[in-house]
């Protein structure tokens, strides 16, 4: 399948790198001609474990190319990928300018249906905007879909190859069916790909980093109530980490979370939450962690 990702970031560029070494046609669009310069020499702007091998062996094969032109991009591609930066604003919100944009372009440049896919973190109700904003500008038909990302750095590409689940937000069994073509093959012996629809895709991406900020919230309270009261942190982790109902993972006390996600997703949040339910006791605890 002929496929585009435009931005080449940290989520971009794995992403495309990944889709290409299941045998797709992928070309990453980006508008830094220096950036992508770059790429086409073989200099990787960033680091991740395995990437570098991949991006070779990929553009060896003529699997994966770099390029600046958008229009030719989208034109070539059944599928469109927006993996480009959301930004946390000056109040709290996610800025969804760099995603707006492309989809304007796209909607410029489209030439026959497309599913475009949006893996870009945005709140909910985003999808639905570029709809709308791109049936301004053209006729022809299209499916937006929602496909966050779970990747960690350090261990991106082995996320992506081989992922707990992958989560696609759709409404439309065409879309569903094309996305589920894409990404069969990362699933050889059990389907861990979860259909839902839009709006509760979106959502799931920032439920998601709020749970696992407020587990390492959470256990660093606790550290500091063992701390006065004479009790071991690593013990009392381990007593309940056990408990498969709670599990182990992000339970180590330490300096607390930080990061490019974590902060600007639960700020985002709080945001979004705020002007539905003013009120939710969960704003409380969230603001607790930022």
């Amino acid at each position: 399948m002929k496929l585009c990702v435009i931005g080449t970031g940290y989520v971009g560029l794995v992403a495309g790198t990944c889709l290409a070494d299941m045998g797709n046609i992928v070309v990453c669009v980006d508008n830094n001609q220096d950036k992508i310069s770059k790429l086409q020499s073989g200099i990787i702007p960033i680091y991740e474990p395995g990437l570098e091998e991949l991006i070779k062996n990929n553009v060896k094969e003529k699997r994966l190319s770099f390029s600046t032109d958008l229009a030719k991009a989208v034109r070539e591609s059944s599928v469109c990928f927006i993996a480009v930066a959301t930004p946390q604003d000056i109040d709290g919100s996610c800025n969804l300018d760099a995603v707006i944009n492309v989809a304007k372009e796209i909607a410029h440049n489209i030439n026959e249906y497309k599913v475009i896919v949006n893996k870009s973190t945005v709140p909910v109700g985003t999808a639905e905007k570029l709809s709308n904003i791109i049936k301004e500008i053209t006729n022809v038909p299209f499916d937006v879909v929602s496909n966050p990302e779970f990747l960690k750095q350090g261990a991106a590409i082995d996320d992506f190859l081989s992922p707990d689940r992958v989560i696609i937000g759709s409404d439309s069994d065409k879309a569903s069916k094309i996305m589920n073509d894409i990404y069969s093959p990362y699933f050889k012996t059990s389907n861990r790909i979860i259909f839902m629809d839009v709006k509760s895709a979106e959502m799931t991406k920032y439920v998601a980093n709020a749970f696992l900020a407020t587990k390492i919230s959470f256990i660093n309270e606790m550290a500091n109530i063992c701390e006065k009261v004479g009790a071991d942190i690593e013990k009392v982790r381990i007593g309940i980490s056990t408990d498969n109902r709670i599990g182990d993972k992000f339970l180590f006390p330490g300096i607390g979370f930080g990061g490019s996600c974590f902060p600007k997703d639960i700020s985002a949040l709080i945001t979004v939450a705020k002007k539905i339910t003013p009120e939710a006791r969960c704003l409380k605890l969230l603001k607790k962690q930022i």
